[in-house]
C-alpha cells in the first residue's frame, strides 16, 4: 500500500509530504514513476513531495497517515532506513 504523511517539513521555503509503500520499494517507485514524482526526490527508504502535490496523490490512491503512522509501516516492513548517526 502506498503511504502518504500531511506536508509538515519545511525545506527550501516550501512544505514535504512524505511518500513511502509499506510492501516494497518497487511500489513506490512505480507509483511515483507513474505519478510524476522525480527520481531525485528517493531519500532511502520514501520520496519527499512537495505540499502543492499531497492531493493528487491521495486522488491517485495514496494512503493519507500520520508520520509517525508512516514510519511504523516501513520500520514494520522491513523497509526502513533511517540516517546514519554520525558520533554516536
Amino acid at each position: 500500500m502506498i503511504l502518504i504523511d500531511p506536508p509538515a517539513v519545511s525545506r527550501w521555503d516550501r512544505l514535504w509530504s512524505h511518500l513511502a509503500s509499506d510492501t516494497s520499494y518497487a511500489e513506490v517507485h512505480e507509483f511515483a514513476a507513474t505519478h510524476g514524482i522525480p527520481a531525485r526526490g528517493w531519500d532511502r527508504d520514501h520520496y519527499d513531495v512537495p505540499a502543492d502535490h499531497y492531493d493528487a496523490m491521495v486522488t491517485a490512491g495514496a494512503v493519507p497517515v500520520s508520520s509517525r503512522e508512516l514510519v511504523l509501516a516501513l520500520r514494520a516492513a522491513g523497509l526502513r532506513r533511517p540516517k546514519a548517526l554520525f558520533g554516536s
